[in-house]
């Protein structure tokens, strides 16, 4: 799950050299950014996460399109003093499990935003892992941010509403320091 051109470039490269089967997903709205890519052949490894801005309050980790949407909420974040670090989960199975960790166990705070709905997605079991391996470390309680329990609205205009954004994303991390 791709979160720029430069990863998609590196995981597809992966994905075409690996002998397993390999789904690469784009988000829609990935597909207008546009970020330095290498012309020379490179690969991102598929099981590795990366962080895209250290912290040190509270971790906030973005599948897909959704680091684009931790990165901007770290900003805001930024500005009321509170250090967010961004994880860029990158790839879904197999998981990069000593990276979201690391930083929850540096952090002792964990906010997962994953555009999926809140049963039976990522963020859900990625929560899981952390309140599995990492719970003595935890200052607060795990928080997801996910579209809500319904389908996918056809107006664009709910759209909006339905994907979590950067503001909800803040929100939501400010809950956890009380």
């Amino acid at each position: 799950a791709p979160s720029d051109a430069y990863t998609a470039k590196g995981l597809l490269s992966a994905a075409i050299w690996d002998d397993n089967p390999v789904v690469v997903f784009d988000h829609k709205r990935l597909l207008a950014r546009r970020c330095v890519v290498p012309e020379d052949d490179y690969q991102w490894p598929i099981g590795k996460a990366r962080i895209l801005r250290e912290g040190s309050d509270v971790s906030l980790i973005g599948i897909s399109y959704m680091t684009v949407v931790c990165q901007k909420a770290a900003d805001l974040l930024a500005k009321d003093g509170i250090s967010a670090e961004v994880v860029d989960v990158l790839s879904l199975s197999p998981l990069d499990e000593d990276t979201l960790l690391s930083s929850v166990r540096k952090t002792h705070r964990a906010v997962i935003v994953d555009e999926d709905n809140p049963r039976c997605g990522m963020a859900v079991d990625i929560a899981a892992l952390i309140a599995d391996q990492a719970f003595d470390y935890l200052d607060a309680p795990v928080k997801s941010v996910t579209a809500p329990h319904t389908p996918v609205p056809a107006s664009r205009v709910l759209e909006q509403e339905y994907i979590p954004n950067d503001e909800k994303v803040a929100s939501t991390a400010r809950l956890l320091f009380g």
